[in-house]
């Protein structure tokens, strides 16, 4: 609604952007610190961004019916980015829509900050609280914590792609 559908990129001209952006700016992965619009020159660099479900959900809180509706969208861009050996799941939702689209069983894979699971395919799924007001506001995720986030998953697309 202000953010992605309005934009047309997603995280762009919401809340969560802000801290987003400017993260995989300070680390090397993005061109600007600020994203505004689809138009505004922002480059994402060694990175790509997705979202698990392709509406604007009511509340902005997608439902399970939704997730598992848009599945073939991201299990059609995981297949057509062979080159992506790491996948930062920004909540837990991302996270179960990954799992969903690798038909991988949720049980063995618990969602929890920081985690680290194995796909398979020389991929590997990171685990974040996702960047939304009311995680920072709340302070579940700190910049600090986020920031350690976007590094870890930086650095470990370097080793992954390095072996």
């Amino acid at each position: 609604m202000h953010g992605a559908n309005r934009t047309g990129r997603p995280f762009t001209g919401d809340h969560a952007g802000l801290l987003l952006y400017r993260t995989l700016y300070k680390f090397g992965l993005a061109s600007a610190p600020q994203s505004t619009a689809a138009d505004d020159g922002l480059q994402l660099l060694d990175a790509r961004i997705t979202n698990s479900v392709k509406c604007l959900p009511p509340a902005n809180k997608p439902l399970p019916a939704e997730v598992k509706q848009c599945n073939g969208y991201l299990q059609a861009e995981l297949a057509q980015s062979p080159d992506a050996r790491v996948i930062l799941a920004l909540g837990a939702i991302a996270h179960g829509a990954v799992l969903r689209a690798y038909g991988l069983p949720p049980a063995k894979f618990r969602f929890a900050h920081g985690a680290k699971h194995e796909l398979g395919e020389g991929r590997v799924l990171l685990d974040s609280y996702h960047c939304s007001r009311y995680n920072t506001q709340t302070r579940r995720l700190t910049t600090e914590m986020f920031e350690a986030i976007i590094e870890k998953a930086r650095d470990l697309a370097r080793t992954v792609d390095a072996s």
